[in-house]
């Protein structure tokens, strides 16, 4: 198999993984919309091109938490489709640091937006 096979192979596996992950998950109904929303004040307050790439850091952070967590959610039903505290537990702790990711990403967004917001209505009057 030639090197382009496999990293073409290998790019349709995660495409197929992004849709698996996302598919279902109420989660990304609410992540989604909130990104194109901070992306948008951020454009909207003139963030520069560096607080944009940190908001877009974030995004990805949380997005990729909530991957994590679907992909430990699915495993975890493959595996032990029983009642398991062990394997609960561990759903608990992931979707503790979904919590985690968003909590900060959303305090960056605070700071970066907010800051901008401010020096717009300082220069207003």
């Amino acid at each position: 198999m030639s090197h382009l096979l496999r990293w073409k192979r290998k790019f349709a596996n995660a495409f197929r993984g992004l849709s698996l992950g996302t598919k279902g998950q109420d989660s990304f109904l609410v992540h989604l919309p909130m990104a194109l929303l901070v992306m948008l004040l951020g454009a909207f307050v003139r963030c520069s091109l560096l607080e944009l790439a940190l908001l877009l850091l974030c995004i990805g952070l949380v997005l990729t938490a909530e991957l994590f967590n679907s992909a430990l959610e699915r495993l975890a039903k493959g595996l032990c489709p029983e009642q398991n505290t062990d394997v609960g537990a561990a759903l608990d702790i992931a979707s503790g640091a979904v919590l985690a990711a968003s909590f900060f990403a959303a305090l960056v967004g605070a700071i970066v937006l907010i800051s901008r917001i401010l020096k717009m209505i300082q220069f207003s009057f």
